[in-house]
């Protein structure tokens, strides 16, 4: 074994308050204290270790004092799970480098009771369509109880008994994707019931180095899938967005702990991390569309367009049978926007909008990770379909005001400005005071450097 810190990079970690060590609370006086060096086993420098293998392997160590004597040191396993029966909100992204369940890792630890598991949205084995049912159940290889907590909240029956939860779920750094949701409550239920929350920290896949998009207003547009007024993409890790949910949106904070990755840095894109996907829903194969799922997924929510859903590049192709796709395609790439290229492209739907019809578009080609910024690359797109097409009232059909598409961005002005012939250029600007506002905000709470 060899000493250094969690990663190279000078990481901030903030644990609760547990078993009497003297460790940085989740509500402390800024600026956060950095974590003192951890001692660890050797692993590859480009290789990113997430939350869970932290906790799990003892070799990871943190300092009960600050201080560096190895008789002072303790594994973030023993100083919070050891001999606890711990709750877990999880799905099949929740594995370890070597792609073992989380769910098996507690289930067959001799030194922690796996006492319940807890469901959101497409379900605990992943196999549910966005908006299904997620039901109670009992996990059948373990034997553990499911409680769903899509579209309900965590109760304190359901957290009886338990001595902490964990949370282990790849997100994809959208804020209307809804794990973020299932989070903060489960957070807002351990604050009332009085039982600690662990986040097991994992990459944001499509970077935590900028923000992107509008914030939500969740006064207006408040919804399962807009819950706080965080920026569309808001640029931090599953464990930096609690510590930001908890500490300015929550009425009871939770006692909250983050166990941080190592060898993180928040410039990563998810292909840099050495980490394998596994798909975070039906329509996420692959970590490159998660990307593209900001790139086009709320001019799905609108209609009268194909995103590839249902196709086999979901939310990757702009597509109808009504358009001229060498316009379109002539038109995105005039643009010049960073990091992106269009190609023609025509194919026939399976499922969802069109399906069994053959459309015709665009097809959306990520050229540079870095550069693209995957909400404002949408809105050009939106103001290029509203050029080209007006007479299809896009962003006018009859029930637009009620539409998901105001619900995902959370703000109806995108969508107005675009029907009232703005410039992408324009509806960006009026975008970035409250964008100002939300990074002021988020730059408290981040743990990892560049």
């Amino acid at each position: 074994m060899r000493k250094g810190s969690v990663c190279n990079i000078g990481l901030f970690c903030l644990l609760a308050c547990m078993a009497g060590c003297s460790l940085i609370t989740s509500q402390p006086v800024e600026p956060y204290p950095p974590v003192p060096p951890l001692t660890y086993a050797p692993r590859p420098a480009a290789h990113v270790i997430p939350g869970v293998e932290v906790l799990l392997d003892k070799t990871w160590m943190i300092s009960r004092s600050g201080e560096q004597e190895r008789h002072r040191m303790i594994s973030f396993f023993d100083l919070l799970i050891k001999g606890r029966t711990v709750g877990l909100l999880t799905n099949p992204t929740g594995v370890n480098t070597a792609l073992h369940s989380t769910i098996d890792l507690l289930h067959e630890h001799p030194e922690v009771r796996l006492g319940a598991l807890f469901a959101p949205e497409h379900g605990i084995r992943g196999d549910l369509s966005a908006g299904d049912e997620v039901t109670d159940g009992i996990e059948p290889k373990t034997g553990v109880q499911i409680f769903s907590i899509y579209r309900r909240k965590p109760t304190s029956e359901m957290l009886a008994g338990l001595d902490a939860v964990l949370y282990d779920i790849q997100d994809i750094g959208a804020s209307s994707y809804t794990y973020i949701y299932a989070m903060a409550q489960m957070m807002a239920a351990c604050a009332k019931s009085g039982v600690p929350f662990i986040v097991l920290d994992r990459p944001n896949p499509v970077g935590a180095d900028y923000i992107d998009g509008p914030v939500l207003d969740t006064s207006r547009f408040f919804s399962g899938i807009g819950q706080y007024d965080i920026a569309y993409m808001y640029g931090m890790t599953p464990g930096e967005l609690a510590l930001l949910i908890n500490r300015e949106f929550l009425d009871k904070p939770c006692k909250l702990s983050i166990v941080p990755m190592a060898n993180y840095s928040r410039r990563m894109r998810h292909h840099d991390t050495g980490l394998s996907w596994v798909p975070t829903s039906t329509h996420i194969p692959q970590a490159s569309t998660a990307l593209h799922y900001s790139l086009t997924g709320v001019i799905g929510e609108i209609g009268g367009v194909s995103t590839g859903v249902g196709y086999t590049l979901p939310f990757e192709c702009l597509t109808a049978p009504w358009i001229d796709r060498d316009k379109l395609v002539d038109a995105i790439n005039a643009r010049n926007i960073p990091g992106l290229r269009a190609r023609p492209i025509s194919y026939q739907p399976s499922y969802a909008a069109y399906a069994g019809q053959t459309v015709h578009g665009a097809h959306l080609m990520i050229t540079d990770q870095r550069v693209i910024r995957p909400l404002s690359a949408q809105i050009t797109l939106m103001e290029i379909l509203q050029t080209l097409y007006p007479e299809r009232n896009l962003f006018t059909r009859p029930g637009a005001e009620e539409s998901l598409f105001d619900k995902a961005l959370g703000t109806n002005l995108i969508r107005l400005m675009i029907a009232q012939g703005a410039s992408a250029e324009a509806i960006l600007e009026s975008l970035r005071p409250r964008q100002e506002a939300f990074r002021q905000m988020r730059d408290k709470y981040l743990i990892y450097d560049q």
